[in-house]
């Protein structure tokens, strides 16, 4: 069961010049000078996507060290507000999420199973921390976290910005900008005390009049339980049509109570 609320949630369950821009090419490796942190950071928000509603049709592969499985996933995403994700295989709804900022839900078929709560006792279960804005964030490009409001160490690696923080021992959060349009291209959130680790690499952007979103998204975890891999590819998006966000748990079903 879980597996397909991982792909529903987790995917569906983060300069100054051009002539700096220039120099910097020269080196893997090289410590910035952290006064031009917030024009890095200012420059990958000039990339925001403008739109009120955001229709994707997206293929999925799910791999842990058990199994593997190909799922198509129906994306809907009322900006701020609510995500409704459909996930489903052989064209048969296998799992179903709504997320809104205070509360998600979600029911799955093979076991006839439900779930109605928060944030909090989700995160848990699935060992990786999230939110309704991280995960809206994740699925359209933008940095897991708000990066105006931390403070990182700025370094390039292999023709990237990295912004780092490191304020907390606990958690180690990387993000990896391109040096061109400041798209993020890769972060990393790990709990090296806890043997966890989250790795979300996003490739292949594609330009539209609302703006730029990647149309491939890799999630990576590692935790005690094992490894999880999971592969997204967008094969059709459109931008401000008038959506609804149909959700019902079927009758029958057992909620699930995750402590």
């Amino acid at each position: 069961m879980k597996k397909y609320i991982a792909i529903a949630i987790l995917s569906i369950s983060l300069i100054s010049c051009k002539s700096k821009m220039t120099a910097v090419q020269t080196s893997p490796t090289e410590t910035v000078a952290i006064k031009e942190d917030k024009k890095v950071v200012e420059k990958h928000y000039e990339n925001k996507l403008d739109f009120s509603t955001l229709y994707i049709k997206a293929s999925a592969k799910y791999v842990d060290e058990k199994q593997s499985q190909n799922v198509t996933a129906e994306i809907r995403i009322e900006r701020d507000k609510q995500i409704l994700i459909s996930v489903r295989f052989l064209g048969i709804t296998m799992a179903k999420a709504l997320i809104t900022p205070s509360a998600v839900s979600y029911y799955e078929k093979i076991n006839s199973t439900y779930y109605e709560g928060d944030f909090s006792s989700l995160s848990k279960w699935l060992g990786t921390d999230l939110d309704y804005n991280k995960v809206q964030n994740l699925l359209v490009g933008e940095a897991f976290d708000d990066l105006r409001k931390g403070k990182y160490t700025q370094t390039i690696v292999e023709n990237l910005f990295r912004l780092e923080d490191q304020r907390d021992n606990n958690i180690k959060k990387s993000f990896y900008l391109d040096a061109e349009k400041y798209l993020i291209q890769k972060e990393e959130i790990s709990q090296p005390s806890e043997n966890r680790n989250l790795q979300i690499a996003y490739s292949d952007n594609k330009v539209f009049d609302q703006g730029i979103i990647p149309t491939t998204i890799e999630i990576n975890a590692v935790q005690p339980k094992g490894k999880t891999n999971i592969n997204l590819n967008y094969n059709n998006i459109s931008f401000n049509e008038e959506l609804s966000f149909p959700y019902s748990v079927p009758s029958g079903y057992k909620k699930v109570i995750i402590k």
